[in-house]
């Protein structure tokens, strides 16, 4: 194979509100937990399962880090794409760490908010996507009084 895809697409809630921290030279790096869940029913006894999958999100992308802090909350269902990253780290006791995070680049990622949770007059979607190494978002705010509803394509 002459190539190779890094790419993840997740929606899920996020598990608590997004930490965010800026680096020296003053870009913002935000941080938080993405839960998505798989139910099914058990064959043998009937009963409905479920499994909850933990995934740790970092966006660099800046447009995309100014929407998180302002936007995302504990609970808020979102619709992400990223890649894969491992970094590796020597933690207090001098034991190798290694984790294993989905992350929005600088130039790469796309963030949209699903729900409308505490939204008031903030905007429904948020995305950020790049294309020939150009940096775009767009900002979709219903109008007041609008079905919600009938502006979503799917």
């Amino acid at each position: 194979m002459a190539g190779s895809v890094n790419k993840v697409t997740l929606v899920g809630n996020l598990g608590k509100d997004p930490d965010v921290r800026t680096t020296q030279g003053g870009a913002k790096i935000v941080s938080f937990s993405l839960a998505t869940s798989d139910t099914w029913n058990d064959r043998a006894s009937g009963e409905k399962r479920e499994r909850t999958e933990w995934h740790r999100v970092v966006i660099f992308n800046e447009r995309l880090a100014d929407v998180a802090e302002r936007f995302l909350r504990k609970g808020r269902k979102v619709y992400l794409e990223g890649s894969l990253q491992t970094r590796k780290w020597t933690d207090q006791g001098g034991v190798e760490r290694f984790t294993t995070e989905v992350v929005l680049a600088a130039y790469r990622g796309e963030l949209v908010l699903l729900d409308n949770k505490d939204a008031g007059d903030a905007p429904r979607q948020q995305q950020g996507r790049s294309q020939n190494n150009q940096q775009s978002g767009r900002w979709d705010a219903p109008a007041r009084g609008s079905d919600l509803d009938s502006e979503i394509p799917f």
